[in-house]
């Protein structure tokens, strides 16, 4: 299953107006059901300099994209990361647990 990428910001504040939230201790999503699955990252600058910022963009593309069949709903979704550091288990656990109490 593919996913396309959020670009607009106009898509992004839909999401941050409107969305429902889910929790885990290094992630937090934003969500709204549809038809396809859509997928944006939301890293501000207190993670540190550009280099360490695409690193973590890119950790949590990949596991969300080897991770997309366990999506329980198709929706469009903004990921917000809550600490600057982890590791790619860390990315993959918290989304697993986050896409468990997304609702139907």
């Amino acid at each position: 299953m593919q996913y396309r990428r959020l670009k607009k910001n106009n898509q992004f504040n839909k999401l941050f107006r409107k969305g429902k939230k889910v929790f885990s201790p290094y992630l937090t999503i934003l969500y709204i059901p549809g038809n396809e699955t859509v997928m944006g990252i939301a890293l501000s600058k207190k993670h540190g300099k550009a280099v360490k910022r695409n690193r973590i963009k890119r950790l949590i593309r990949a596991a969300f994209a080897n991770n997309i069949g366990s999506l329980p709903i198709s929706c469009s979704a903004v990921i917000i990361p809550k600490v600057a550091s982890f590791t790619y288990q860390d990315v993959e656990k918290s989304l697993l647990s986050c896409f468990k109490r997304m609702e139907k």
